[in-house]
């Protein structure tokens, strides 16, 4: 087996009664783009810091190309850092603050220009290095910042929600240059973000974590198309829940009871389930189809329009089932019934099987 690049290894990190971590085992591969995806709180900045020798682990360790680097101060870690602000040294000019890191590492002048040079090429800073930080946009100046974490080559590139601070139109400016820059480096990245699009867009994987644990590590696809918990289901992507309850269990899945009646059987049960238990219907708003005929065998539910909402390239159809929960339902511009749904009007909601996932409540 193919020893990891970077080994998070079992980390707990507790502050006095609070568990911020709990048990965090990640392997990441070198060149991997992997984003800590999660809410405030979850314990994804507390295991970059980790990493990073900001913080010391209560337990665990931190294997780098399989040495442990706890025992290595941070500053010796040879570990690139981005934060959300640039932390940029004020006084001193563009060019300045990327040669600060390689003047540390005390490297001859020709080296140290030649780096920055490259550096801003990189980030298409290129004839700005005499410029002060005072005078750049924000973007800019998270550039600098970029530019100044990869200035030594680092191992590993560790970024703290970089751009949270920049607007939305910015922001995907940005990101669109961090992917470039990954792909042109080949530098192992580990991301912190709680915006599931931005990590959708950037990453090869994605681990999300809730609570100071992972829930789930894949693919923007796999976590989308295969959530393995409800938090996961509702953190990335849209969803729509309907609540019921477990009639009984086979092997080829659950049926579910809905409070009016109505059973949908052989859903796929994520979770401990039990006859009698709550469970949830997580469907995607763009994975369900609205039809005025009967709809699918088992994979359909009568509704009654209650809102029509226009979105340009989309109209969202909020659509309350005969017990009385109401679930949207996302047609994509040219379906064949946008400009003919009206409220009130009583349709039939129906989805593809394998698009239909249960979760058992606790």
């Amino acid at each position: 087996m193919q020893m990891s690049y970077l080994h998070i290894n079992g980390i707990r990190k507790v502050f006095g009664d609070v568990v911020a971590t709990d048990h965090v085992e990640l392997e990441i591969a070198q060149g991997e783009f992997m984003t800590f995806l999660g809410p405030s709180g979850s314990g994804k900045s507390t295991t970059l810091y980790i990493v990073a020798g900001f913080q010391d682990p209560t337990a665990g360790d931190i294997r780098l190309r399989g040495q442990s680097i706890l025992n290595i101060p941070s500053h010796k870690r040879n570990i690139g850092m981005v934060f959300q602000r640039y932390t940029l040294f004020p006084h001193l000019s563009v060019a300045e603050n990327v040669a600060f890191p390689l003047r540390v590492r005390r490297m001859n002048r020709a080296e140290i220009d030649d780096k920055v040079r490259r550096a801003l090429a990189l980030v298409r800073l290129d004839g700005l290095g005499e410029r002060m930080p005072a005078k750049m946009s924000g973007g800019q100046q998270q550039r600098v910042a970029l530019a100044r974490a990869l200035v030594y080559d680092p191992p590993v590139l560790l970024m703290d929600e970089p751009l949270s601070a920049l607007d939305k139109k910015l922001r995907e400016e940005i990101q669109h240059e961090i992917r470039r820059i990954h792909q042109e480096t080949g530098v192992t990245i580990l991301y912190v973000t709680h915006d599931q699009e931005e990590a959708l867009r950037l990453s090869d994987r994605i681990a999300v974590f809730n609570q100071g644990k992972i829930e789930q590590v894949g693919t923007g696809p796999q976590l989308y198309a295969s959530p393995a918990t409800r938090f996961v289901a509702d953190f990335v992507g849209d969803s729509a829940f309907l609540s019921g309850q477990v009639q009984d269990m086979t092997g080829t899945g659950a049926t579910l009871r809905f409070a009016d009646g109505t059973m949908l059987r052989d859903l796929p049960l994520h979770g401990a389930g039990r006859p009698g238990g709550a469970a949830d219907l997580m469907l995607r708003p763009e994975r369900i189809d609205l039809t005025p005929g009967r709809g699918r065998e088992g994979a359909s539910l009568p509704v009654t329009v209650e809102d029509v909402t226009f979105l340009g390239n989309s109209s969202t159809i909020s659509a309350r089932t005969p017990w009385g929960e109401v679930l949207a339902v996302r047609l994509t511009f040219g379906h064949p019934l946008l400009g003919q749904v009206r409220r009130g009007d009583r349709l039939t909601v129906q989805w593809q099987a394998q698009d239909a996932h249960a979760f058992a409540r606790d």
